[in-house]
């Protein structure tokens, strides 16, 4: 039955995943592509709209959180918050060795450090932000 629930959960990370990769490609290609910000401003600014977006989602939706209380939400949206500022800086990196520095094409870079954020992104939700585990202790 659990393996059952895992795949809901990974379908439904996959889905939302996509959901949040178009906002992260469409608000980045707006502030960096089409209003001219550098490509780290332009990240940065994307990515509140981006966590925002996933929390709200993962939370939800794919994960089906068991916080309650004042104390347990805001504990979980500063593990969520961190784990997502900690790929934010992961992809900050990515960006400035691969546009700033080697020139390459924005876009075609900011999509491939998405995959890799993608990645690390639900391994960080799964284990430590929204593990009912951790939850039900408190």
């Amino acid at each position: 039955m659990k393996k059952k629930k895992d795949l809901k959960e990974l379908f439904r990370y996959m889905v939302f995943g996509i959901l949040t990769f178009f906002v992260s490609m469409t608000t980045y290609g707006l502030f960096n592509q089409v209003l001219k910000i550098d490509e780290l401003t332009a990240n940065a600014i994307s990515w509140i709209f981006v966590v925002l977006f996933a929390y709200i989602t993962n939370r939800l939706w794919v994960f089906s959180s068991t916080a309650k209380g004042i104390k347990q939400v805001f504990r979980e949206l500063c593990t969520f918050f961190g784990g997502r500022a900690v790929t934010l800086i992961i992809e900050e990196v990515i960006l400035l060795v691969f546009i700033t520095w080697l020139k390459f094409d924005s876009m075609t870079v900011k999509l491939a450090a998405q995959v890799i954020v993608i990645l690390l992104n639900y391994i960080i939700s799964k284990l430590y932000v929204f593990s009912n585990k951790k939850q039900k202790k408190k």
